[in-house]
């Protein structure tokens, strides 16, 4: 994958993202407005861009694929509940605070950057796994994620795992598997509403930028130091092994490019939810996905 094919589209999305910075500051996208919005692309326009992956009619994968795709997903997120536990102790931070970076470890935006990004970088194949990841992503969140953050109260969810977003995963897999065919009229309407899935995404992506200070985030040592980890070292090892177990490219840059992702909004929810301080979350989402436009360009061109 060529250095100035992925320039190209990350300055896509980057333009995208700056129009959603441009909205938030006119008050066009208000703080109600993007409540809404983000409804609207968890639980309806991101579901439907999964699917439509499939709808398409290019994806050009196997039974094995899938099966290869959702043995490397559980290896990967088994690997990463275990460095959440890690790197919080290579960090100067309190104790009281590392649990925090814990749920950055493991919990990376697949979802609502993760997918149109994949739209944009990736061949429609290698959506296949970045359906996976998301599965994986749900299944962990409501159980294990839940656990890690406490709170009074807070147990596993199974009925959160179950999300829109899940369940149109989860349905999309097995239309893969066997090969089922929707009515014209279906399919075009779910593949029209994922359409709307990348602009909205990085619209609501700008307004969460807008509302922190770059500066003050990169002044953060121990954010550095979990960017290195995280966005570029756990990447780069992910690809050597897999090259290494000579899985077919499309599988490898699509778990690189899922591994390289910025912090996920959902721990922040979670969060807020019981009453937790997210002032650490907050600053490692709104760094993190600064830095990801860099991050992600370097891994992309240099891997491949």
């Amino acid at each position: 994958m060529s250095t100035f094919v992925i320039l190209q589209q990350m300055a896509v999305i980057a333009i995208l993202v700056l129009v959603g910075v441009y909205l938030h500051r006119k008050d066009s996208i208000d703080e109600n407005t993007a409540k809404k919005l983000s409804v609207i692309v968890m639980d309806i326009v991101n579901p439907a861009l999964i699917m439509s992956c499939v709808l398409s009619g290019e994806l050009e994968a196997t039974h094995k694929d899938l099966l290869n795709a959702i043995a490397v997903a559980v290896v990967l997120y088994a690997f990463l509940c275990m460095l959440g536990f890690v790197i919080p102790r290579l960090l100067p931070i309190p104790k009281s605070e590392q649990k925090f970076y814990n749920m950055m470890t493991v919990y990376t935006n697949v979802g609502f950057i993760g997918i149109p990004v994949g739209k944009a970088v990736l061949s429609n194949s290698a959506m296949l796994y970045v359906i996976v990841c998301n599965v994986m992503y749900c299944l962990l969140f409501y159980t294990h994620g839940v656990t890690i953050l406490g709170g009074k109260g807070e147990r596993i969810n199974l009925r959160k795992i179950l999300s829109p977003g899940t369940i149109m995963a989860l349905l999309t897999l097995l239309i893969f598997w066997f090969d089922v065919s929707l009515p014209t009229v279906l399919a075009n309407s779910i593949i029209y509403l994922g359409n709307a899935t990348v602009f909205l995404s990085m619209a609501l992506l700008g307004g969460c930028i807008a509302k922190f200070s770059i500066r003050e985030g990169l002044k953060d040592k121990s954010i550095w130091i979990y960017v290195a980890i995280r966005m570029l070292a756990v990447p780069v090892v992910l690809v050597c092994i897999l090259k290494a177990l000579h899985f077919q490219t499309e599988m490898v840059q699509a778990f690189c490019l899922m591994a390289a992702m910025p912090v996920a909004n959902l721990p922040l929810i979670q969060a807020e939810k019981i009453g937790e301080n997210t002032e650490i979350l907050s600053r490692g989402i709104m760094v993190t996905t600064v830095l990801c436009f860099i991050t992600i360009t370097l891994l992309m061109s240099l891997q491949f």
